[in-house]
């Protein structure tokens, strides 16, 4: 058995929302990690969060190690199991939910570790953002906390992702985000990542969910498919060529708006063209939004691609705004006008 004072009773409260993902003794070990893991000031390793719960002499470390090798424990049903915790306790009744995606790398030595790689650091500087280590596909829901002017993201699931294995990032996000929405299926999902995340796993969201993402400055647009013919043979799949983002820009007339984003408010001016973007979405209608800030007069500052064919374009700005960090945008009006960006940011989430 645990010592009493292993954890805390305020924390212990919170835990025992999530109690039915395990086992009795399952959870008493869980319990002591995450504590160990608060308490941690060195390394976030297993051996850390043992030394951080002061458990070092009184526990076998193989117990620590064997609640992630051998346990009976779902890591995908504690996620959601957390998903609910936040949605009950920190969205308002009905609300939807914002939901951001996104990668990291945990840099690990050893020849040994398993998934370990070297692979693409966002976080990483210099002309090489490159890492050894394991790289987890995250995925969090979006809240505004009262004590914070920000909003928050809190990860609830991720997934381990393995370079030259047969899913992408984008498969395990694509996952992550159905699970989600079937187990919220009374609420809408909206669910924000950055440029690298768009393909094929992404065209069969649920309907109650939609999708925001960076469009490439390389991705081709067309026209909606236009109506049947009544002739014999398919159908047309798609419309004329629209071209990129950055032939919508130079033929768009462009409206002011006022947006929201990194606490400040803002006249930008934008435009929105309902389209297909079918090498990615397929033959789902998607809404691709230009974005050009104030004083500009040619080209485009950001461009948006999204499933969310209502929601206005000055709230879908914010939304992008209150998921993906400034380094990203300013990167992307870079690579728009095709200037090099600055050092990399770390990950937003």
């Amino acid at each position: 058995m645990l010592p009493d004072p292993t954890v805390p009773a305020s924390l212990l409260a919170v835990l025992e929302l999530v109690r039915g993902c395990f086992t009795a003794p399952t959870f008493q070990t869980f319990a002591a990690l995450v504590t160990g893991l608060v308490a941690q000031t060195g390394r976030y390793t297993v051996t850390g969060m043992l030394l951080g719960a002061g458990l070092t002499r009184a526990w076998s470390h193989d117990r620590a190690h064997a609640f992630f090798s051998r346990a009976a424990w779902s890591p995908d049903t504690l996620g959601i199991a957390l998903s609910h915790l936040v949605v009950r306790r920190l969205l308002p009744e009905g609300a939807v939910l914002t939901v951001a995606v996104d990668d990291t790398l945990f840099k690990r030595r050893g020849k040994t570790v398993f998934g370990a790689a070297w692979q693409h650091d966002g976080a990483a500087r210099g002309s090489r953002p490159t890492g050894r280590g394991t790289c987890f596909v995250v995925v969090g829901i979006v809240v505004q906390l009262p004590f914070l002017e920000r909003p928050a993201c809190l990860p609830v699931t991720a997934r381990l992702w393995r370079p030259k294995q047969e899913q992408s990032k984008v498969d395990l996000a694509a996952s992550m985000i159905r699970l989600l929405a079937v187990c919220h299926h009374e609420r809408r999902v909206h669910a924000v990542a950055d440029t690298a995340y768009h393909g094929k796993a992404l065209r069969d969201l649920p309907t109650t969910c939609t999708f925001t993402t960076r469009l490439p400055a390389s991705a081709v647009l067309y026209d909606l498919a236009p109506p049947p013919t009544g002739r014999r043979g398919r159908p047309a799949l798609k419309g004329k060529r629209l071209g990129t983002a950055k032939d919508l820009a130079d033929a768009a007339g462009f409206t002011t708006a006022t947006v929201t984003r990194y606490q400040r408010t803002e006249t930008v001016h934008l435009t929105a063209t309902t389209c297909l973007w079918y090498g990615s979405f397929h033959t789902r209608t998607v809404r691709v939004i230009l974005l050009r800030d104030e004083g500009t007069a040619s080209g485009y500052g950001l461009a948006l691609v999204t499933t969310d064919l209502d929601t206005p374009l000055s709230e879908l700005v914010t939304r992008y705004a209150s998921v993906v960090d400034r380094g990203h945008l300013r990167r992307g009006a870079r690579a728009a006008r095709g200037r090099p960006g600055p050092k990399p940011h770390p990950p937003s989430c």
